[in-house]
């Protein structure tokens, strides 16, 4: 075996719950303290004085270089500080990149972490308290990813869609027509399997929800399960108000032999494959298909020489139910197995751009526990950047390897969108947004006659009542501006 071969040896997660803002610790003490943790899995005290590079997946926090910092706590003095950009996808995709160095360069001992802190964030904003941030000045030498994309097309912002709680549950919508479901069929199916990710993570022992919750409890508003965006209610959407953070070392089997690293504690990434679906939902075919998953997950079935069969564990990204379903429907996995090892962003966690580290993490000691093989998934924007890796707990029959799927991806047609049409069109799909009073605005997407796509918005309190208790999906509507101006039966 190739001795450059590239291994993971330590893995660290860090959970902050908090009574008292005085218990919080910010997000840099969290990365130091899984990076620690992640040293001492690996069972080598001070090895992580000798680490040649650490990464630090980029948070909405304001630090300049916290890699540095964490380079100074660690002892480690002659160290590649190293960022990436924002998204869910960061994780799969620095690990997919410092895999490559290390088997290609001179890199054999990296540190990757990361960390939020948005449950005492929050808790501070509520009482008007600002917390306290250690100051990192510099600059990396370095940041993985070419540039930050749009997330949102410009007509999308027109109608105040700026956020995924906006657009996921437009997906989930669109999927249930698509499969032919009544609203009931369909809450029930997406309740039980958000039950079975919340039953995931009663088994994980880093999971930030640990307590028991059924179908019912997780898709019914209620006084502490408000309604956010039909049809999703608060718990069907990524937990943010988390203080977590993670850290995974990565050296060469080489390396790790010299350091004395137990061989029961390695495992090996395969390969890693990355593509991005067209940037915007405004001008994808439709909402419930990935085509860019579809190739990603092909490609690296392909290149890890196994099927999804062979696949032991799956961690889908799960920031909300629709970006499961339609992952699991590109890669032909059943929505009855376990599509996560967390718990999934609700249940385990969702720490923002960091999840993925979390997960991977668990991947490691479910591996270690059992062995096989495994697929991680990492996606960030609106279904849009999608970044997949799988695992061994055997080493590899080849080399890793990476790829990068874009040009197929690019080449394939998009749908025109519009900023305005007078005339009927069909409602492709839709959601309504809850405020403390109720809901405030429908968001839908309409087809023109010519399959352009136009979003409208609604404000009128009977149309929104009627959307979240009738399939409003291919009903015909008569715009006028892009603004509803009126229902047909």
């Amino acid at each position: 075996m190739n001795p450059r071969t590239p291994v993971l040896v330590g893995v660290g997660q860090v959970l902050n719950r908090i009574e008292h803002l005085d218990e919080a610790k910010e997000p840099i003490t969290m990365m130091l303290e899984a990076v620690k943790a992640a040293e001492e899995d690996a069972g080598i005290p001070g090895m992580l004085k000798h680490a040649q590079s650490v990464r630090v997946v980029r948070g909405i926090w304001s630090y300049e270089n916290p890699a540095k910092w964490i380079a100074d706590q660690l002892g480690a003095d002659q160290v590649e500080t190293v960022g990436t950009l924002i998204g869910g996808n960061q994780n799969q995709a620095v690990i997919n990149q410092t895999a490559l160095d290390i088997l290609e360069g001179d890199l054999d001992l990296a540190v990757i972490t990361g960390a939020e802190d948005g449950n005492s964030a929050m808790k501070a904003r509520k009482i008007g308290v600002q917390l306290p941030y250690t100051e990192t000045p510099g600059s990396y030498n370095r940041v993985i990813g070419a540039r930050q994309e749009p997330e949102h097309h410009e007509f999308e912002m027109a109608k105040g869609i700026r956020q995924a709680i906006q657009i996921y549950p437009m997906y989930d919508n669109a999927l249930r027509h698509h499969r032919g479901e009544s609203l009931l069929e369909h809450r029930q199916r997406v309740g039980a399997l958000w039950a079975r990710f919340n039953d995931i993570g009663q088994r994980n022992p880093n999971a930030w929800v640990r307590h028991d919750m059924s179908a019912e409890d997780i898709t019914t508003p209620s006084d502490v399960n408000r309604p956010i965006s039909f049809p999703y209610t608060k718990f069907m959407n990524a937990n943010m108000s988390v203080n977590m953070g993670a850290a995974l070392i990565m050296t060469t089997i080489e390396r790790a032999r010299m350091l004395g690293i137990d061989d029961a504690k390695w495992i090996y990434p395969v390969a890693g494959v990355a593509g991005y679906d067209h940037f915007s939902a405004s001008v994808r075919d439709n909402f419930y298909t990935s085509p860019g998953i579809r190739i990603v997950g092909a490609r690296l079935l392909e290149l890890a020489g196994c099927t999804v069969s062979d696949l032991d564990y799956v961690d889908l990204y799960s920031c909300f139910p629709s970006a499961v379903q339609v992952a699991a429907h590109e890669y032909g996995l059943s929505e009855q197995r376990d599509l996560t090892v967390t718990g999934g962003l609700t249940f385990g966690g969702g720490p923002l751009n960091n999840y993925v580290m979390h997960s991977i993490a668990r991947t490691v000691e479910l591996l270690r526990d059992t062995g096989g093989r495994a697929l991680v998934t990492a996606n960030g924007g609106n279904l849009y950047k999608h970044v997949h890796g799988i695992y061994s707990s055997e080493p590899p029959a080849k080399d890793f390897v990476v790829d990068n799927v874009q040009a197929r991806i690019d080449s394939l047609p998009a749908r025109d969108c519009i900023a305005a049409h007078d005339g009927e069109a069909v409602v492709e799909s839709y959601t309504v947004m809850f405020g403390a009073q109720g809901p405030n605005v429908g968001h839908l997407s309409c087809l023109t006659s010519g399959g352009e796509r136009t979003w409208v918005n609604t404000d009128d309190v009977e149309t929104m009542q009627a959307m979240t208790e009738e399939e409003f999906c291919g009903r015909r509507v008569r715009l006028q501006a892009s603004e509803l101006d009126g229902l047909f039966d």
